[in-house]
């Protein structure tokens, strides 16, 4: 039961850390550290029923030797304070550990399968989050400085990755509405996570959240019904003009336009920044072929572009130049290893099963989104945005798992009964001939 708890405790606490301010005590150690640890100690005590090698195990460790060559690199090329730069290390491996600790966290079916839809009611939660910030805020004229965080940060400069955290989990909660037939209850409750987690996004004033949960939606409406998205996309049209003006300013400021009112070649300020931002990270990696070194971008890219200690925009662009094309290889070869473990889970999922149908397809275009996530923003390293994430990977890896089990054992055959024949010899002679 403890260690129940402490799971439970663990995927609550990840996401809403900065609503809980005590502290570990620890330099560099935070208290979802402790908590972690806690798990892995009580997880000692009971015994594992599911034995198979994780899917995600090789390519998180090729991930990991990346990281590692890029602290250590940095360290070498360019010392900075260690402890900052031990405490990033630390950070940046954190979350995906979450995948193994969920995937062999000692739980039978039915817990597995509650701490799944724990998940989710941590991810709805924070869009109610962010969906009440929103009208706190207001939703008249579009204002940079008055954009949802939700539980990600205390102001508008974490509204970004909270955006990606609603596009990442609106795939799920999609899912659920459209292929858990004849479950009304749950439909209405992942409707309600749905509509929670898109105001959630509108609050944010995130562009690439927009674009994560429309194209979340547009791919499970036509793995559904053709028919049914077209209904759906001339609704959403019809519905346009009801959006909060802020969020339609926020879109139409993609390109500027002059003072007459004609739309200019440029895009916005934001927009074209980055592209500045990521051709000085180019200029970087020219400079410094294998990378300049974990968490040494923001001390070097003010050398190659007009901006000084800004975030790179682009995970992949970080990657590549922090830790070279090693770094980029093995981001990539992780990507796909997470689109082989959503094929897995498709492919063995009981066929009867409509809620493990939901969850699978749900997670499989969650996991398009983390993957398209990373090329607007550099959330993947973030543990309160993305450990949820890993951890809804080795849960469902694990539910499957036991699925299978369960499923095998339930349809198990009976042992063989021997025929007539051999269990009355002598039988054969009353009617010659027969056996």
């Amino acid at each position: 039961m403890l260690l129940k708890l402490v799971l439970f405790a663990q995927i609550l606490h990840v996401v809403n850390q900065l609503h809980f301010k005590w502290t570990a005590g620890i330099p560099g150690i935070a208290p979802a550290n402790l908590i972690f640890l806690a798990a892995l100690v009580l997880m000692r005590r009971k015994k594992e029923t599911v034995i198979a090698k994780p899917i995600l195990r090789n390519a998180i460790l090729f991930f990991y030797g990346a990281l590692t060559f890029g602290f250590l690199w940095a360290e070498i090329r360019s010392p900075g304070v260690l402890l900052d730069d031990l405490t990033y290390y630390k950070n940046a491996l954190f979350a995906p550990l979450f995948y193994f600790l969920f995937l062999k966290c000692r739980q039978d079916e039915k817990t597995t399968r509650w701490l799944i839809i724990w998940v989710l009611v941590v991810a709805a939660v924070a869009g109610l989050e962010g969906l009440r910030e929103g009208f706190d805020y207001g939703f008249g004229t579009y204002n940079p400085f008055k954009r949802a965080s939700g539980p990600f940060g205390d102001d508008w400069h974490m509204s970004n990755r909270a955006g990606v955290f609603y596009g990442m989990f609106m795939p799920m909660f999609v899912a659920l509405v459209l292929f858990l037939r004849r479950q009304k209850l749950w439909q209405l409750a992942a409707l309600g996570g749905c509509i929670v987690t898109a105001g959630g996004a509108i609050s944010t004033y995130s562009r690439q959240s927009y674009f994560l949960v429309l194209l979340a939606t547009a791919v499970l409406l036509l793995r559904k019904s053709i028919v049914l998205t077209v209904a759906v996309s001339i609704a959403c049209i019809s519905l346009a003009g009801y959006l909060p003006e802020s969020a339609t300013q926020r879109v139409e400021e993609t390109r500027q336009h002059g003072k007459a009112g004609a739309e200019d070649e440029d895009v916005d300020g934001s927009t074209s920044s980055r592209w500045h931002i990521w051709a000085g990270g180019m200029s970087m990696l020219a400079s410094n072929p294998i990378g300049v070194g974990l968490h040494r971008w923001a001390d070097e890219i003010g050398n190659f572009s007009g901006y000084k200690r800004i975030d790179a925009h682009n995970f992949y662009v970080l990657t590549l130049c922090e830790c070279g094309p090693l770094g980029l290889a093995a981001l990539l070869y992780l990507i796909y290893t997470l689109f082989v473990l959503a094929k897995w889970v498709r492919a063995n999922r009981p066929q009867n099963d409509l809620e493990c149908t939901a969850l699978t397809l749900g997670f499989t275009v969650c996991t398009l989104n983390v993957t398209l996530s990373g090329l607007y923003g550099s959330p993947t390293l973030e543990a309160s945005v993305m450990a949820p994430y890993w951890a809804l990977c080795g849960l469902l890896e694990r539910y499957i798992h036991l699925k299978m089990k369960n499923q095998g054992e339930a349809f198990k055959p009976e042992k063989a009964i021997d025929s007539m024949a051999k269990r009355f010899p002598l039988a054969s002679y009353i009617v010659p001939g027969r056996k």
